[in-house]
Order: structure tokens, then C-alpha cells, then sequence
């Protein structure tokens, strides 16, 4: 029964339109960097998405048809390493993108071939990225990667770089090596793209900060800059003084990398001795992290 409600909430529901107008838009962008650029050039890509291109070229197969076919395999493993509703979205990505393939007549952009693989490459990359964002994906390989590297020393990385290591080396051997180097240059525009989308402008910084002067950096970071702060209870050790056994304050906040040579400057001027650790997160939620507005 709560079950069923919690399913019928406006909330629920709210959240799977926002899912499906990223899908929506996603598959839009993908099929301009497809149709607009890559197909009607004969170029490639990486990924599921560069197998069946590849697979397109060499056989004369719809790649509409191929899309949904290699992916199968990739929307399965989804669903059983991930989630049901995962699965769903997938399905629905890339149903729409085999529709929008068919139906969607986009123009022929341009002939050029380095912009066919930069442009080609970002129009597909925005597609991913956005359909990532809806909770779904147009390319399933890297779910096989989160699948591999859990039963692997691998990481998601090293695994998607040798499955594109195979694509790209069966494009050289099958068609040409220039088609394969292209191919290199779409695949990097499409993942920069991707990051970029997912992890935005607004990509998060942790930060930890070990100073004399905790309290005064504490205020300076929730009244001037409107940030939450952890205040982590901590011992020193030893440093450029030497052993020191004193309690303190360690102070742990969550900024946009916008934001972070803003808090140092602020920080260094509160105390120039300060002690800071920084390092990118992939994502935040909850607490303070988007700030709040300061009168």
C-alpha cells in the first residue's frame, strides 16, 4: 500500500517527467551528432555506439536495427547490476533513438572532416551525457565496465579504454587507419562532452582545513560565502613544529570548483599557515552544498 502511493506521489511522478524530458533531449542531440555529422560521412565512434556504426558500415544493416541489438546485451546486464528502473530508462533511450534515426530528418552539416569529428562527437557526447542524467544510457558498454571492473583489478576506465581499443583497431584493419584516427578524435570530443554534462560547471571540491584559526575560517565560509561546514573534532601530530598533542578543529566543506580560489584567498588572509586538502567529488547532495542566499 505505501508502496503504491509512494509510486502515485506528484513527486514520483515529477521525477520520471524530468527523467524522460532528459531522455527526450539526449536522444535529439545524439541523433544530430549521427544523422547531422557522423553517418552520412562514414566516421565512427567509441563504445557500443562505434560497434554498431562499424557494424553499419560493413554490412548495410539499419543502424536503428543495430542499436537495439547491441545494446541488448548491455540493458540486460543492466538490470541484473543495477536497477529495474535503469533498465526501463535504457530501454526507452534507445528505443527513442532507433524511432529518431528513422523519422527525424536532420540536415548534413558539413563535409569537413575534423569538424565532422569534433562536432560529431559533441552533439553525441551531449546526447549521452544528457541521457545519463535522465538515469539511462545510449551506450551500454559502460555498464559491462562497472560490471568488469567489480570481478577484475581493472578500473571502469581501463575498461572502457580496451573495449575502445578493439573498436578502433577493428576500424583500422576492416576500413581504413585515417577512419580509425577520426574515429580516436570523435570518441575524445563525445567524452569530454559527457563529463562536462554530468559533472557540470558546478563540479564539487571537498575540502578539509586544519587551522589555529578554525572558528574565524568557519564564519568566514558560512556568513560571507553562505557554505555549510562539518567541524570534525581532531588531534595534531606532528608538523613543521614538531610533535604537538593538541585538540582541535578541523573544518570540512563542499564548494563548486568556481568557488575554490575564492575560499583560499579568504583562508589565506585568516591565516597563511593553513593546512588544506582539496579533491574533486562526483557528486553532492543534501546539506548545503548549493549555498544559500546571503543579505
Amino acid at each position: 500500500m505505501i508502496s503504491q502511493l509512494t509510486l502515485n506521489s506528484p513527486q514520483t511522478r515529477l521525477h520520471w517527467l524530468k527523467d524522460l524530458s532528459f531522455l527526450c533531449a539526449g536522444v535529439l542531440c545524439a541523433g544530430m551528432g549521427l544523422k547531422g555529422f557522423l553517418l552520412p560521412n562514414n566516421f565512427l565512434d567509441g563504445g557500443a555506439m562505434g560497434i554498431s556504426l562499424l557494424l553499419e558500415i560493413t554490412t548495410g544493416v539499419e543502424l536503428s536495427i543495430l542499436v537495439i541489438l547491441v545494446n541488448i546485451p548491455f540493458i540486460w546486464m543492466g538490470y541484473r547490476q543495477i536497477s529495474k528502473g535503469f533498465a526501463i530508462r535504457t530501454i526507452v533511450a534507445i528505443a527513442l533513438l532507433a524511432i529518431c534515426l528513422v523519422l527525424v530528418p536532420y540536415p548534413l552539416v558539413t563535409q569537413d572532416k575534423l569538424l565532422i569529428s569534433v562536432f560529431g562527437g559533441f552533439f553525441l557526447g551531449a546526447g549521452i551525457g544528457l541521457a545519463i542524467r535522465g538515469g539511462g544510457v545510449l551506450d551500454g558498454t559502460e555498464v559491462l565496465a562497472i560490471w568488469l571492473s567489480r570481478r577484475s583489478p581493472l578500473t571502469v576506465g581501463d575498461v572502457i579504454m580496451l573495449i575502445n581499443v578493439l573498436v578502433f583497431g577493428s576500424a583500422a584493419l576492416l576500413l581504413n587507419v585515417e577512419t580509425a584516427l577520426y574515429a580516436m578524435l570523435t570518441y575524445l570530443a563525445a567524452s569530454k562532452t559527457v563529463d562536462f554534462l554530468i559533472h557540470g560547471i558546478e563540479e564539487y571540491t571537498s575540502i578539509i582545513i586544519v587551522s589555529d584559526h578554525h572558528e574565524a575560517i568557519r564564519l568566514m565560509i558560512t556568513e560571507e560565502m553562505g557554505r555549510g561546514v562539518t567541524v570534525l573534532k581532531g588531534e595534531k601530530g606532528y608538523g613543521k613544529r614538531g610533535h604537538r598533542k593538541q585538540d582541535t578543529n578541523v573544518l570540512y566543506t563542499v564548494v563548486t570548483r568556481l568557488e575554490l580560489t575564492r575560499l583560499k584567498d579568504r583562508i589565506d588572509r585568516i591565516d597563511n599557515h593553513a593546512f588544506i586538502i582539496n579533491h574533486g567529488i562526483d557528486d553532492a547532495k543534501g546539506g548545503m552544498v548549493k549555498g544559500r542566499p546571503l543579505h
